[in-house]
């Protein structure tokens, strides 16, 4: 199966640590192919930039999705999922949805954890867009700045532990989401540090990915996310124009 795993931030080193650990836990049968969004900002963190990076999210898969069995959007607050479910007949998957729903399998409630204050409001109306409020502890955050979006893994690794661990102490959450994509691949080498399973994102996108390019569901046709009726548009790429004007070619 081809799989195509898009970055909305503008990040490279971060594109490369997602397709890292998607790597590390993927079937050798997969291909996958990772793609950097072209224009934004270099890490998604606000409401605004979630939006700019919606916009990539569907140029990319107006230009590629009759290539790939599946797609992940692979950025913590799932930039543009919900257009590309609507707009695509190939199953998309988002990185803060993979995570949560595979730490709902692991225990009753998942907390999440990140590395920036800011990330906070957004990921909790992340939460409340997938209707996960219940099964959700909180959103916990590390305060300062830090030096490098493409570092700063390396750079909080110990701060982020001891926050994963103070939040297991609590005895509210059974599994922790480590959330943001500059933290993939983490999990897997701190995971001995913490007495609750961790999850990384990278890693149950990948797997949900697969999972669902294997069981080949049909495209909506009715509901909320069929294909909405043709629309002429103005200023778009030319392949997202085509995709939204049922453009045979598209």
């Amino acid at each position: 199966m081809r799989i195509l795993m898009i970055n909305p931030n503008t990040s490279e080193g971060v594109t490369a640590r997602l397709e890292q650990a998607a790597r590390a836990v993927m079937s050798p049968q997969t291909v996958l192919d990772s793609v950097t969004a072209p224009a934004g900002v270099p890490y998604i963190s606000t409401r605004t930039e979630s939006l700019i990076g919606g916009v990539s999210v569907l140029e990319i898969l107006s230009e590629r999705h009759q290539d790939y069995d599946a797609a992940i959007v692979a950025a913590f607050g799932d930039p543009g999922l919900g257009a590309a479910r609507e707009l695509f007949d190939l199953p998309v998957v988002g990185l803060a949805e993979a995570g949560m729903l595979t730490a709902c399998m692991l225990g009753g409630r998942f907390a999440i954890v990140t590395f920036a204050a800011a990330l906070e409001p957004w990921y909790r109306e992340c939460v409340a867009w997938h209707r996960l409020e219940a099964r959700c502890a909180g959103v916990h955050t590390l305060s300062g700045a830090f030096r490098s979006i493409n570092d700063v893994q390396e750079e909080k690794a110990g701060h982020l532990v001891e926050l994963c661990n103070q939040v297991a102490a609590s005895g509210e959450a059974d599994a922790i989401v480590l959330a943001g994509a500059p933290l993939a691949g983490l999990a897997a080498q701190v995971r001995d540090q913490v007495p609750v399973p961790l999850v990384d994102c990278a890693e149950a996108a990948i797997g949900q990915a697969e999972t669902l390019a294997r069981l080949r569901p049909a495209k909506a046709q009715a509901g909320s996310f069929r294909r909405p009726a043709a629309k002429p548009s103005t200023g778009l790429s030319p392949a997202l124009s085509a995709r939204i004007a049922h453009d045979a070619a598209q």
